[in-house]
């Protein structure tokens, strides 16, 4: 195998050639120049004293070498040279320089070879034209050189120029080999970005939807029950419940509504990744892959979605359920300078606990309290013992709040601990940088 190409045809050509078309030609070059070295050997054994066929085998063998150019040009070269005074091997020596320059054999040693074969060829015209020639010695010099120019130079640049030239061709198929797999490969880390922004962004709506959602609808429960529990004993108040239960049927719808529309927006495509000229997409070819859109707040964006300011209806609602809810503010500016990923995350924490209590804990005593300080926000709800049974109001529970919980306080590199009190209740508290 050598670097003139690739293996062509399904059983390969043979011996030491890269194609099959190599061979032929080799072959054939091969065998012009022992007909030509072997009529020349005529000559060369007649003024040698020898036998003619002698000559001719001789120069049969000393042609048939060119075939060996691809595998062995140094010694095509070298056996041109050496057959030089026997005035043979014009075709050998010629298509042997060109190997040479074309190989990837060191230049120096290029550079030696052909200089040896200039030489060579110079000396043997000069011998053979001086005593032929009855001429001016400075014409069988400038004769000689020519010839030994024309049968050296012309070859030697051909081949250093379809060298080089082969091995800008290799160099581009490398670098296109290689842009096609670096694209390639930025496709599939594009694919394994998307994937996993694809299941982040259900995480986050699953989150979303659970802390929009159940609050408002495990209260509904909760006003559904009073409701059926005083519906004859006392109208009004059974009234009243029953407001309050449409109250947060709408505002359960409307979040939910508002939820489902940011959902239908269209992925945007995004492009990933982008090549050089070469590549298989041509010059400036991009790998280009659709991606979720970028978090977006699912309830009227950001700035419209819940803050801390509105703690104090969430807590009057629990009371209107009837849970006995006690909220202590300590430091000043509630919510003032705070962003609002940081309030929205502050208000669902405390209403996911709230719905726990309301799940978990009918009866019990809330207490809920909101610290401000240098640059965090600290937020604890606690319930004392249950006084009533914890499914008294048949709420299911999924156990998904808290690592809801948990996933929006770590994401805003805040801190959040739960569990039981010593007191046989339970407590959650998180604490949120504000900036």
């Amino acid at each position: 195998m050598t670097s003139t190409g690739e293996w062509e045809g399904r059983a390969g050509p043979p011996l030491w050639w890269a194609r099959r078309r190599d061979a032929v030609t080799d072959v054939t070059l091969a065998g012009v120049s022992a007909v030509e070295c072997a009529w020349e050997g005529v000559t060369f054994a007649r003024e040698a004293g020898l036998p003619t066929a002698v000559g001719v085998a001789f120069g049969f063998v000393v042609g048939a070498t060119l075939v060996l150019r691809r595998r062995r040009p140094i010694a095509v070269v070298l056996v041109g040279i050496a057959v030089a005074p026997a005035a043979m091997g014009f075709l050998l020596s010629v298509v042997g320089m060109y190997s040479l320059a074309s190989s990837e054999v060191p230049r120096r040693i290029i550079a030696t070879l052909a200089s040896m074969s200039l030489v060579a060829t110079f000396v043997v015209m000069y011998l053979q034209t001086r005593g032929d020639v009855e001429a001016d010695p400075k014409l069988v010099v400038a004769l000689s050189g020519f010839v030994a120019v024309a049968l050296t130079v012309p070859p030697l640049l051909l081949g250093l120029y379809i060298g080089a030239r082969r091995r800008l061709m290799e160099s581009l198929q490398e670098r296109a080999d290689s842009l096609e797999r670096e694209l390639s490969l930025l496709a599939d880390r594009a694919e394994e970005r998307a994937e996993w922004a694809r299941t982040e962004e259900r995480t986050r709506i699953a989150r979303e939807m659970h802390d929009v959602v159940a609050h408002r609808v495990s209260l509904m429960v909760v006003h559904a029950a009073a409701l059926e529990a005083v519906a004859v004993k006392d109208p009004a108040r059974a009234a009243k419940n029953a407001a309050l239960v449409g109250d947060m049927g709408r505002q359960a719808l409307t979040e939910l509504r508002e939820m489902l529309g940011v959902l239908r927006a269209a992925p945007k495509p995004a492009v990933v990744g982008s090549g050089g000229s070469g590549g298989p997409g041509g010059p400036g070819a991009a790998a280009v892959v659709a991606v979720p859109m970028a978090p977006v707040a699912l309830v009227g964006g950001a700035e419209e979605g819940p803050s801390l300011d509105e703690l104090e209806v969430l807590v009057g609602q629990s009371r209107a359920a009837g849970m006995v809810v006690e909220m202590l503010v300590q430091g000043e500016g509630a919510g003032a300078g705070y962003a609002a990923e940081v309030e929205q995350t502050a208000y669902r924490v405390v209403q996911e606990a709230l719905t726990n209590c309301h799940k978990h804990a009918p009866g019990a005593r809330v207490v809920v309290r909101l610290a401000h300080r240098d640059g965090e926000v600290a937020m604890q709800v606690e319930n004392g013992p249950c006084e009533g049974k914890a499914d008294g109001v048949g709420l299911p529970s999924g156990g998904n709040g808290l690592v809801g919980m948990r996933e929006r306080v770590l994401g805003l590199g805040g801190v959040f601990v739960s569990g039981p009190t010593d007191a046989g209740g339970f407590r959650v508290s998180a604490v949120l940088p504000v900036r």
